[in-house]
């Protein structure tokens, strides 16, 4: 008997998932335990398995297409079923609308014979059914089904009566831009440059003409009634930058949710510091010298998140929570990491947990922000692994930034905004020397922090950070 494959229930407040990508296509044997797809929760990007042996028969839902819990996304055949027989199966339907265009990167599931057209005779002239035309490959799509194009190839496309189906998009992310339907209409740079105004494509930003856009045949000035103007030249390829709107995902719409929560509902002030880095940075030298054989080397970061966690034991009251009705004091002190997420996962920013940092050391905190950045920028990150922060630190030192503002990450009552170490003329036992700098904001929930219990806590880490031997014991 054929086995439905259902959107799993992935988090607690998982209502809907959208397949990311599916790793396996019908007709591939797969086994208990293989990863078959990425689900997009409300949370997080996260592995689908399966829990059978057998053949993927069919593939129902789409990249990119949100669907409820509890939906038939995929059919599969047991280990010793007859694939045949599962395939005939008629298909769950589908909970959820569904984009009308498919994603070009998805196996679409094999398709039904074709059907010959029927001739009804009811004593008038027989009419014959026209044949159905081939689908055209479609081009690439948005997570919401939308075709991936810039405005102004949008309008040429219109105007020559060019299928955006037939195109293939060169521009980022697979967007058609103005060069894929010039292409698609056979004009080049050369033959658009002699194209004169009104003639049916867009219109052009006037810029200088280069000499590469220039035609490389001589014109004939008595084949057209206008001269070439500057405006009429194309713009070079790649040239300038390509607006477009991305419909946000499931995850871009919580963050922001979160964010636009905690801003209003949590009320912020700050409070900044700076430390004297030489210590640490003469310190971090020596320690990755030493470490170059073992393939390890520390970051500031794994130095910062260290003494953040102790500091915590001199400075209780900021391991700490709003409970309402209360204030929540934790044991675990667990420190949260913000991380990045590159374009092509829709951006954003998720924050990984590394539990009990106090009792860790530098080389197993080094590694275990190595491993969660790396699956979070990939495969994305487990709601346990994301869970149970009591402390956050972001970082925005390696893009050189001096100091910023950070906003709490819920339901933690204080972030650490950290800057870049910077070398710069500072005071030191009262002569103007070169030193190392860094700037660290703290960001506080006044309901559960107080002024003087952030500023005590940023005094502990100021002594940690500029004495570091003693976040090596």
């Amino acid at each position: 008997m054929p086995i439905d494959i259902t959107m799993p229930r992935l988090s607690d407040t998982m209502e809907t998932g959208t397949i990311v990508k599916w790793h396996v296509a019908a007709g591939d044997a797969v086994s208990a335990g293989d990863v078959i797809a990425d689900v997009e929760t409300d949370k997080a990007t996260m592995e689908m398995q399966c829990y059978d042996d057998g053949t993927m028969v069919s593939i129902v839902v789409n990249e990119g297409s949100p669907v409820e819990v509890g939906t038939v996304v995929a059919v599969m055949a047991e280990e010793d079923e007859d694939v045949g027989d599962a395939t005939s199966r008629p298909a769950a339907p589908a909970t959820a609308p569904v984009p009308t265009q498919e994603p070009a990167s998805v196996e679409a599931a094999p398709a039904a014979p074709a059907v010959e057209p029927e001739i009804i005779d009811d004593g008038s002239e027989d009419v014959e059914s026209k044949p159905v035309e081939s689908a055209p490959v479609e081009p690439h799509l948005t997570m919401r089904g939308h075709v991936r194009i810039s405005s102004v190839a949008r309008r040429i496309a219109d105007e020559h009566g060019v299928d955006l189906a037939s195109l293939a998009g060169s521009g980022p992310m697979g967007r058609i831009v103005k060069r894929d339907v010039l292409a698609a209409i056979g004009i080049t740079k050369e033959t658009a440059a002699a194209v004169p105004p009104g003639a049916g494509l867009s219109p052009v930003s006037p810029v200088s003409p280069s000499i590469s856009n220039l035609p490389t045949t001589p014109v004939d000035s008595s084949s057209t009634s206008m001269p070439i103007k500057a405006s009429d030249i194309p713009t070079p390829s790649g040239y300038g930058l390509q607006p477009w709107s991305e419909p946000l995902s499931g995850m871009r719409q919580t963050i922001a949710r979160r964010l636009v929560e905690s801003k209003t509902t949590i009320p912020h002030y700050q409070v900044s510091m700076v430390f004297d880095m030489d210590p640490m940075v003469q310190m971090r030298t020596q320690l990755n010298e030493q470490l170059v054989k073992h393939q390890v080397k520390l970051s500031m970061n794994d130095l910062v998140v260290r003494c953040c966690a102790l500091a915590m034991y001199t400075n209780p009251l900021m391991n700490a929570s709003w409970g309402g009705d209360c204030i929540n004091y934790h044991g675990d002190v667990n420190i949260g990491v913000a991380i990045s997420l590159p374009p092509e996962r829709g951006g954003g920013l998720v924050v990984a947990t590394i539990r009990n940092a106090d009792k860790k050391s530098l080389r197993v905190i080094n590694q275990e922000s190595k491993e969660l950045s790396k699956k979070a920028r990939t495969k994305g990150l487990t709601i346990d692994e994301m869970a149970d922060s009591t402390f956050t630190v972001s970082n925005l030192g390696m893009f050189g930034i001096d100091n910023f503002t950070a906003i709490i990450n819920p339901p933690n009552s204080a972030i650490l905004a950290v800057g870049a170490v910077q070398q710069k003329p500072v005071v030191r036992n009262g002569e103007v020397v070169v030193g190392h700098e860094m700037t660290a904001t703290l960001s506080n929930d006044h309901r559960v922090v107080d002024g003087a219990t952030a500023a005590r806590y940023l005094s502990s880490l100021k002594e940690l950070i500029e004495n570091p031997g003693m976040a090596l014991v």
